[in-house]
């Protein structure tokens, strides 16, 4: 199990994530596309990832906009591991701008 990061942690971690924000114990992100189609392939890249690592975000599609909620459950918050797939989310995202 992977450990639940520090409030200092988080802050730290934040100002390498842009456009991330904390909200209760999720790290949350909005992504806009010009196509829906664009946002369901993004969708669709994350969810991929999401069964190689085991680990699955809260993803909702409301027509070009996707948002993104991380946490680990069984940490009982974030961990380096809700940092680090933030940052492949972004990489992913720089590919449909």
């Amino acid at each position: 199990m992977a450990k639940k990061l520090s409030l200092s942690e988080i802050d730290q971690a934040l100002l390498e994530l842009p456009g991330w924000k904390l909200d209760g114990k999720f790290l949350v992100k909005k992504y806009r596309f010009g196509e829906f189609l664009n946002g369901v392939a993004f969708v669709n890249e994350i969810a991929q990832l999401s069964e190689e690592k085991n680990h699955h975000p809260f993803i909702a599609i409301d027509y070009k906009l996707v948002t993104l909620r991380l946490t680990s459950w069984r940490s009982g918050g974030l961990t380096d591991l809700d940092v680090a797939l933030a940052k492949v989310y972004d990489e992913f995202y720089e590919k449909f701008k």
